[in-house]
């Protein structure tokens, strides 16, 4: 089965930048064939849909994070990033990547994502 594992989170101040990384391993297709997504959840909300990156090499940001997060691929390493600029403690969560094949539906919510990494703690604090 796919395997996922994010790095990169930790503590940064308001205003600072952070650089998360998604590795997968055992794949069941090529790389470039999976739509890849991050997501983050906040002590006692819901997990929040940030962005993601097609297969079809179309990317999708939602608004609280449009302008400052930028979702990129390189998929000679099996790997995600997500680059988060101009960093808010609001933007303080558990952030997990997630991933699932290609498909013709759209892929917006948790459910649509067969595999998911174990999380990395991302706090925003002066």
């Amino acid at each position: 089965q796919v395997q996922l594992v994010e790095s990169g989170g930790g503590l940064v101040q308001p205003g600072g930048s952070m650089r998360l990384s998604c590795a997968a391993s055992d794949l069941t297709y090529g790389y470039d064939y999976y739509t890849l997504a991050w997501f983050r959840q906040a002590p006692g909300k819901e997990r929040e849909g940030l962005c993601l990156d097609s297969s079809l090499g179309i990317k999708y940001y939602a608004d609280s994070v449009k302008g400052r997060f930028t979702v990129s691929r390189d998929n000679a390493k099996n790997t995600v990033y997500l680059q988060m600029n101009s960093l808010k403690p609001e933007d303080t969560a558990v952030y997990y990547c997630a991933a699932v094949p290609y498909s013709t539906t759209w892929p917006t919510k948790p459910s649509d994502y067969d595999y998911w990494g174990q999380g990395t703690q991302v706090t925003v604090s002066s």
